[in-house]
């Protein structure tokens, strides 16, 4: 014994650089049995199971009941499915008969290891087990995502007779709350209570955070009061689960009652919880306290508690407090990079990039989430650069085949106004794409105004695996308006009633939007009254459909009947409102309206809302009015005010006025053809004809020329565009002896050219 001591001592000193040949030699000196223990116990696992293979293949061993427990537990330490198979296997052989305790390792290093179906191999072939055997189970199958099974195992273990306790509640309510079943989670509540598992801690836990998973913070916070003698997990999830459903004041008020206890010591997990509850809060002061106390409990270089520090300051755009709080992590891994690129690239592309290539420098792999932030720093024009050298490097890392980073390539190339590239990795990745995919292409057609295009591929993606959903729909109907496209829109709109895609109530919406675009306003009314919950979004489509076809009674009519059932107005609303009483000429219920939006409902006006003002004034013929409003106003006066006021200048043969308006137009935009055009035009219409003569060579010595008008119809699937003079189009002639012939029936009927003077 003294012998073996001493060797032991020796080992336990050197054992960190002896090869493996003297440990097996001086393993022969100890009895197998106690050597495998002694490691185990010293928890050098591997060194154990290669002292039990070292033998298993030089010798026959005779293992004791204990040996394979702790060689099981090894197993299940170091994750090592082989070994446990070799292990379980030397056990069947041997003369050894695994009592209840063992067979529980076993079923425990199957679990943990994610066999499952050796697991209930093992579990089958017990003549007897307890209630810890179906426990092992339950857990094993809910911490592998096979939840369902677990729920089957929990109901098997109550018709053989079995009460369950409280680790076996805690792992059934976990695979309750991953299966996402509300009404078994309350049915498995009422089993604790009833079981008189109510009042112990693990139980209560895993309900707290059930119910916090499930959004019924009022259940959870009544098992977080019942709770006698809370534990850290207690308040961790209490607090975690107030952060994530909104309740960010609770969970701060919970923090401090926590903390006024004087018991307790939080964790990183709860401190993370708090800064996330001041970043949604935006108090930074509440934050700066925290960070205090964080530090003062030793975690202020945690690398959780520091990612969620840093995602804090970045919130409340505070980017150098970011930066400090990420310098202190002791030792920052990926996710702590990646907080503080998602931190920087809100603001500042090169610096993020800069992090990046810290990061790089350090040894570490980027991930997809580093290449999404990146590439959200990537949104404009001006770093469509960054963004290719970002591309080029996710096409060396190999993950230009990842939907998530594909898609964000598409929104970036899209935003960077580069159509070309989007296609191209639209085109690489289309096989791959998911449905994010396909509404990033179709979106990005649709804002660089490539309507065709979005047409074809909404058409190939009918064939495809990835099915419209209400953001495709929303999309193309978008498209539809902007063309007044209506027989593409007929098309998307049964296809949405056919999918049952029409119920949602965005879509409604792009369709009474498109409707009223395309000038059907008893269609828009129609979709409009078959929406169930219509949202300020349907009334304010339908209310400025009215208003720009000249219906303003109507709209002012819809209008109020909102406001009879209790719908609050937003600025489109007042838009549409605004632009009903201009077409009718209601002056003072406009004023009205522009008056009391502020006070009454908390909506500032916009520069949409005096151009508005501007227009209702001008069109009655107010004009004076109208430019003393438009001097006027908080905001500086654009083009469009002072355009607005022109053309009504014109209709009402206001030179004065108009020169005025014309003259603030070219300050701005000095050239300006429309401006230049309408008071040459005004001019003419007065027969100032050296006023005339003066623009016109104006226009000349300045180079403006005016832009053609234009217009479009579509015709079986096809899209004709024509603008003035026009005789490009291959069936041009055609349409001119259409045109002639309608102007010989004008004449016909009595209209005199020559009864409006227009010089251009």
């Amino acid at each position: 014994m003294i012998i073996q001591s001493q060797i032991r001592c020796i080992y336990n000193f050197v054992r960190p650089i002896v090869p493996t040949r003297i440990v097996s030699c001086l393993s022969r000196e100890l009895s197998t049995n106690s050597y495998i223990n002694l490691m185990c116990k010293q928890q050098h696992y591997r060194e154990a199971l290669d002292t039990f293979n070292f033998h298993l293949k030089n010798s026959s061993i005779q293992l004791e009941p204990s040996t394979y427990v702790n060689l099981i537990l090894a197993c299940t330490n170091v994750r090592s499915l082989k070994y446990g198979k070799r292990i379980h296997d030397h056990i069947l052989k041997s003369n050894c008969q695994p009592d209840l305790v063992l067979q529980n390792h076993i079923l425990n290093m199957y679990g943990k290891c994610g066999s499952l179906k050796d697991a209930r191999k093992a579990f089958d072939t017990m003549q007897l087990r307890s209630v810890v055997s179906w426990t092992i189970m339950i857990s094993g199958y809910s911490q592998n995502g096979q939840e369902n099974d677990a729920i089957i195992m929990y109901i098997q273990m109550l018709r053989s007779g079995y009460f369950p306790d409280q680790l076996t509640f805690g792992s059934i309510i976990k695979a309750c709350c991953i299966a996402g079943d509300i009404d078994l989670g309350g049915q498995l509540h009422g089993h604790v209570i009833k079981s008189g598992y109510d009042h112990h801690l693990i139980a209560q836990n895993a309900l707290i955070s059930m119910y916090t998973k499930f959004g019924q913070i009022a259940h959870a916070s009544d098992v977080f009061t019942m709770i006698s003698t809370k534990d850290l997990i207690s308040w961790a999830s209490m607090i975690t689960g107030f952060t994530q459903l909104g309740y960010e004041i609770e969970a701060l008020y919970l923090f401090r009652d926590m903390f006024r206890q004087g018991v307790y010591q939080p964790n990183e997990f709860i401190f993370g919880s708090v800064f996330s509850a001041c970043r949604s809060l935006l108090k930074p002061e509440f934050g700066r306290q925290i960070q205090g106390m964080c530090a003062k409990f030793g975690l202020g270089r945690n690398v959780f508690a520091g990612c969620s520090l840093c995602d804090m300051y970045a919130k409340f755009g505070f980017l150098p407090s970011a930066k400090r709080a990420f310098y202190q992590i002791e030792s920052p891994d990926l996710v702590s990079w990646n907080a503080i690129i998602a931190a920087l690239a809100n603001s500042d592309v090169n610096e993020a990039i800069y992090f990046f290539c810290q990061m790089i420098h350090m040894g570490l792999m980027p991930d997809d989430i580093t290449f999404l932030n990146l590439l959200c720093a990537c949104g404009s024009p001006m770093t469509l650069n960054q963004g290719m050298q970002i591309h080029s490097y996710i096409i060396k890392m190999g993950l230009d085949k990842v939907a998530a980073v594909c898609n964000s390539l598409l929104t970036m190339y899209t935003k960077c106004s580069n159509l070309h590239d989007a296609f191209n990795v639209f085109k690489d990745i289309s096989e791959n794409g998911n449905l994010v995919s396909w509404n990033a292409i179709l979106s990005a057609c649709s804002q660089h105004k490539q309507p065709g295009e979005a047409f074809r591929l909404f058409k190939l993606m009918l064939f495809s695996e990835n099915k419209p959903d209400n953001i495709t729909i929303t999309t193309i109907l978008g498209t539809c308006a902007e063309l007044v496209s209506l027989e593409v829109g007929n098309q998307v709109h049964c296809f949405s009633v056919k999918s049952g895609l029409v119920v949602d109530v965005s879509v409604s919406n792009r369709l009474i939007d498109m409707y009223a675009k395309c000038g059907l306003l008893k269609h828009a009314r129609y979709v409009f009254d078959s929406t169930q919950n219509p949202d300020i979004v349907s009334w304010s489509s339908l209310i400025v459909g009215y208003a720009q076809f000249g219906l303003g009674q109507e709209a002012l009519n819809l209008f109020r009947m909102m406001r009879n059932l209790g719908v609050q107005p937003n600025e489109v609303t007042y838009l549409g409102v605004l632009s009903a009483c201009s077409h009718i000429g209601l002056v003072e219920e406009g004023w009205h309206l522009y008056n009391t939006m502020e006070i009454e409902l908390g909506i500032p006006p916009t520069r949409e809302h005096v151009s508005c003002m501007v227009d209702l004034l001008a069109r009655a013929g107010c004009l004076y009015e109208a430019e003393n409003f438009i001097k006027k106003t908080g905001f500086d006066p654009d083009i469009t005010m002072w355009k607005t006021l022109l053309a009504s200048c014109k209709t009402h043969g206001n030179v004065d006025i108009a020169e005025r308006a014309a003259e603030n137009i070219l300050k701005l935009d000095p050239s300006n053809s429309a401006a230049l055009v309408l008071l040459s035009n005004i001019h003419a219409s007065a027969g100032n004809w050296k006023e005339v003569a003066r623009l016109r060579n104006l226009m000349k010595q300045m180079g403006v020329q005016k832009v053609p008008g234009q217009s479009w119809i579509e015709v079986k699937d096809q899209i004709h565009v024509f603008f003035s003079e026009d005789s490009s189009h291959p069936q041009r002639g055609n349409i001119y002896t259409m045109l002639e012939d309608l102007w010989l029936q004008m004449l016909d009927d009595g209209y005199d050219p020559c009864q409006r003077l227009i010089v251009m």
